[in-house]
């Protein structure tokens, strides 16, 4: 979907200000929305591509205003509610009011914690050839998705280069909408960075994203 996550080429925002020696977390509260997330996804409650679609949907106002775990936060209590897993009054309440919605995969003890919490692989069996080769110049796609989608605003109408092919996997847009998997080629595609941001744009700078063939027309 556009929207304000999608910042890529985007300015009056200020420099980008690293901090330096930052921790993994800020607060003890962080970790623990970390391990919430990563506990329910593990569980089946969403996979990682509907997680991420729900942190995109938040209004512009509280995304830009709220910190990187705060988003994580405020995107799974979203998800949980429309799925049925709490409700909006024991959100308020602070406590479970019902009984709890039953998990895909129930629970799982201390012992399988590193085996279930493990990043699951996505590379798929090819459901048909490749459409792109190593050195076809290919046009992004205008689309324009009220749904989950990887592909930057920013290339939309633009021609770059396949630069590599990954081989076949997950297709997020598919999966967010919890559609099933729908294996796509995926490849990487670099753009000139004046095709990008115009003439005033630095001529040395390359850009390179990862683009799902559907995304992709032949240019």
């Amino acid at each position: 979907m556009n929207g304000v996550h999608d910042m890529g080429g985007m300015d009056g925002f200020g420099k980008v200000k690293p901090e330096p020696n930052e921790p993994m977390f800020h607060a003890d509260w962080e970790s623990r929305v970390l391990a919430m997330v990563r506990a329910m996804g593990a569980a089946g409650a969403f996979n990682i591509d509907t997680s991420r679609f729900y942190r995109e949907t938040l209004p512009p106002h509280v995304y830009l205003s709220s910190s990187y775990y705060k988003k994580w936060f405020l995107g799974l209590e979203e998800m949980l509610i429309e799925k049925g897993y709490l409700t909006r009054e024991e959100v308020a309440a602070g406590h479970a009011m019902q009984a709890p919605k039953a998990l895909k995969h129930g629970k799982f003890d201390l012992a399988n914690v590193e085996r279930v919490m493990v990043r699951g692989k996505f590379a798929r069996p090819a459901p048909a050839p490749a459409k792109f080769k190593i050195g076809d110049r290919v046009r992004a796609k205008n689309i324009h998705p009220a749904t989950h989608t990887r592909l930057p605003r920013y290339v939309r109408g633009h021609v770059g280069v396949v630069e590599l092919n990954h081989g076949c996997h997950v297709f997020p847009d598919s999966a967010a909408m919890e559609l099933g998997e729908n294996p796509q080629w995926l490849y990487t595609v670099v753009f000139e960075g004046r095709d990008l941001w115009g003439e005033d744009g630095d001529p040395t700078l390359k850009v390179s994203i990862d683009a799902f063939e559907p995304y992709l027309d032949p240019a």
